[in-house]
């Protein structure tokens, strides 16, 4: 069972609940650019895992069948429960070293660019963590946890993290001792030197109190979001690729061959003595802090979240029918989306090619349409193209409003 699938209305009911508090109280955690960055790495993450996910699965299912110590049983009540808590002994270690080693931190950055901290940021998500992340996770399999209960627990364990990425929830006095809460994890995703790399685990909080790195939120001193080398962009794409980007640059401008292979397993943020005194890192001064953001007028912040909209549904879908597309098809699809969410990024950015991009977009509609058809995932009936033809002529009146509506709208940046 796809959890995450019927989760979704309630993901987007409590982010509308969240809104409802916001205006209540007086307090503005959303801004609309940063909330499409987080909604569409979310919506590109389980796009492009309905490809990546079988390396997870794959591996995990051969070294159970292969390596398992005991036969437990999926049938045992006592089976499930230590398997909640061992995969989030596990989700510990692999979220540390996260934080700790380059390149494991170049897929999990993703979810910390954000420089605000709602509900929607729950749901930004990396598309590269399949890459390392399914070794952590090896020794339930050697244990012997059945796969049906492995990929149950982990998907319960991520369930129980959205709620905690929100600022209208309190300390929760003695809940905080044994379990993962806003206070603590708002923590986590802080870049403030006193919070950083801190407060680790998916449910339970004991991990950090047993192996040293729980801190508790403090009042005299107020949490700022984000990560000490900004994203400054609204684009999917980019967000997974920045920090690999990074320390691709830095291990092409190495002198040593030592420096450039080692750079990839040091310790988040050592860079080669060479690259770092040639190409110095400014990080941003945490008294005079400023989030990123891009002025943008209000026809083309509706025309972004109107286009959004669109691709979020087609993602919701995608993930129904995901097991019964074929690969080419899956392919297809992750390739669709992605072009879709990078061109809304960029119309967000108010890059001066944005509105030349999304023309683009909107003729390869057409093709992508043609072969979904012809790979067997849509039908082809007048109808399919009936609602191509509404859509497009829809944005393109969106295109020629936004680029009407107030300044500083879909112009050049200064």
């Amino acid at each position: 069972m796809n959890y995450v699938l019927y989760a979704v209305p309630f993901f987007f009911l409590l982010i509308g609940l969240e809104l409802l508090a916001d205006r209540w109280r007086g307090m503005r955690t959303y801004r609309l650019a940063d909330a499409l960055n987080s909604l569409s790495a979310g919506v590109l993450s389980q796009a492009t895992g309905l490809l990546t996910k079988v390396v997870g699965l794959l591996t995990y299912t051969f070294a159970w069948e292969r390596l398992a110590l005991f036969e437990l049983s999926a049938n045992s009540l006592w089976v499930w429960i230590s398997a909640f808590v061992f995969y989030d002994f596990c989700y510990y270690w692999n979220h540390r070293l996260g934080h700790e080693r380059n390149v494991l931190w170049a897929a999990h950055a993703v979810h910390h660019q954000s420089e605000d901290y709602n509900l929607s940021t729950a749901l930004r998500q990396t598309s590269t963590g399949f890459i390392f992340g399914w070794i952590f996770y090896l020794p339930m399999a050697i244990a012997g946890v059945p796969p049906l209960v492995f990929l149950t627990v982990a998907a319960l364990n991520l369930l129980y993290q959205f709620w905690v990425h929100t600022r209208h929830i309190p300390k929760l006095g003695w809940f905080e001792w044994l379990f993962i809460t806003p206070s603590n994890h708002r923590v986590h995703h802080a870049q403030n030197p006193i919070y950083m790399d801190r407060n680790y685990g998916g449910v339970f909080i004991v991990w950090d109190r047993i192996f040293g790195t729980f801190q508790e939120e403090l009042d005299e001193e107020p949490v700022i979001f984000g990560v000490t080398v900004p994203l400054a962009s609204w684009n999917p794409l980019w967000a997974n690729l920045q920090v690999y980007a990074g320390l691709w640059n830095d291990a092409r401008r190495a002198a040593s061959w030592w420096d450039r292979l080692r750079i990839w397993f040091m310790p988040t943020g050592w860079r080669p003595a060479d690259v770092a005194a040639r190409y110095p890192q400014a990080k941003p001064d945490l008294g005079n802090f400023r989030k990123f953001d891009v002025a943008l007028g209000r026809g083309a912040q509706c025309y972004a979240l109107l286009q959004f909209v669109c691709y979020l549904l087609a993602g919701v879908w995608l993930l129904a029918q995901g097991e019964s597309l074929a690969l080419a098809a899956l392919l297809l699809a992750c390739l669709w989306v992605a072009l879709g969410l990078c061109s809304i990024g960029l119309w967000l950015e108010n890059r001066p090619g944005a509105v030349r991009l999304e023309y683009l977009r909107l003729l390869l509609n057409v093709p992508a349409l043609w072969l979904a058809g012809a790979l067997g995932a849509l039908s082809l009936d007048g109808g399919a193209w009936g609602w191509l033809a509404a859509y497009s002529l829809a944005s393109l009146l969106g295109i020629w409003l936004a680029r009407g509506s107030a300044a500083p709208a879909l112009t050049p940046p200064v």
